[in-house]
């Protein structure tokens, strides 16, 4: 099996991008996902942060992984990928210089884009875990992302979550954004097309929308013609990962009754003890969501 180059799977995403196709991300986690992946003709694939944090931790989406284990997942990606994948960087793992280490660190793992976004991470004292950085923070975290950049290939996108807060102000956090220099820009929360319109009208850069598999935005032609170039639907293949382990492990146990069949969302909720992690925050930070 030939290799493919780190940058040439960075100029591969950038042509996509380029084009006027909407694709669809496959979720890889580890590197024989992202070589089957490969194999199934995906044009990208994403390490999601949700997914990187249970894959290591086996804990719930609280931004509890340190970028060291993020990176180190994202290395074995990069060692054998044969698609561009995309890393989601979440907040860049603190302020403006940490997002300049972030991308230091990821460019050398091999990923060929990643994303930054503006959510007040870790959740703060007494504040929503869905709460923004000032539109003026994010501008720097992106002019920091640029700087840190040594491949003019890799790709940085600006993310932001457009189900917090009124159309006006994505508008202007998302210009502030493209203005700033990013590469593309990723969008949280849209709810169906009348509102992907109004924000995207705005926009000339490529956008990445995370949809979780929203119907409404189930049409990937006027999807593309809005400027989406790239989709993330959810992280499917992980979580059959997961059900596919406790189905073989069960089975080998021959644990055989009714209440044993739990869905993937059932496992995932009874074995990362989410209400642990919810009860400690309210103990400690005082979280009011």
């Amino acid at each position: 099996m030939s290799r493919i180059s780190h940058s040439a799977l960075r100029r591969k995403f950038r042509e996509q991008l380029a084009s006027q196709h909407c694709v669809e991300t496959a979720s890889v986690f580890d590197p024989m996902s992202a070589r089957i992946a490969a194999d199934l003709g995906f044009e990208v694939g994403i390490l999601g942060g949700s997914v990187a944090s249970l894959q290591v931790l086996a804990a719930p989406d609280f931004a509890l992984i340190t970028l060291s284990e993020f990176v180190e997942q994202a290395t074995r990606i990069g060692r054998v990928a044969q698609l561009p994948f995309i890393a989601d960087a979440d907040h860049g793992y603190g302020n403006a210089l940490n997002v300049m280490r972030t991308v230091e660190e990821l460019e050398r793992a091999g990923v060929a884009a990643l994303t930054i976004e503006d959510t007040l991470l870790p959740a703060q004292f007494g504040r929503k875990s869905t709460d923004l950085v000032s539109i003026e923070e994010g501008i720097g975290k992106v002019k920091a992302a640029l700087e840190a950049r040594v491949d003019p290939e890799l790709t940085i996108v600006a993310r932001t979550n457009a189900g917090v807060l009124p159309v006006q102000d994505i508008i202007e956090r998302t210009l502030a954004y493209e203005k700033a220099g990013a590469d593309g820009i990723c969008i949280v929360g849209i709810k169906d097309f009348k509102h992907l319109e109004q924000i995207s009208e705005k926009l000339s850069v490529p956008l990445m929308l995370v949809t979780y598999g929203n119907p409404e935005l189930n049409d990937p032609q006027r999807l593309a013609d809005l400027g989406v170039r790239v989709v993330v639907a959810g992280h499917a293949a992980y979580f059959a990962a997961i059900k596919a382990t406790y189905d073989s492990l069960r089975a080998q146990r021959q644990v055989t009754h009714s209440t044993s069949n739990h869905s993937a969302t059932e496992l995932t909720h009874t074995y990362t003890f989410p209400e642990n992690y919810v009860a400690w925050a309210k103990d400690f930070m005082d979280v009011k969501e």
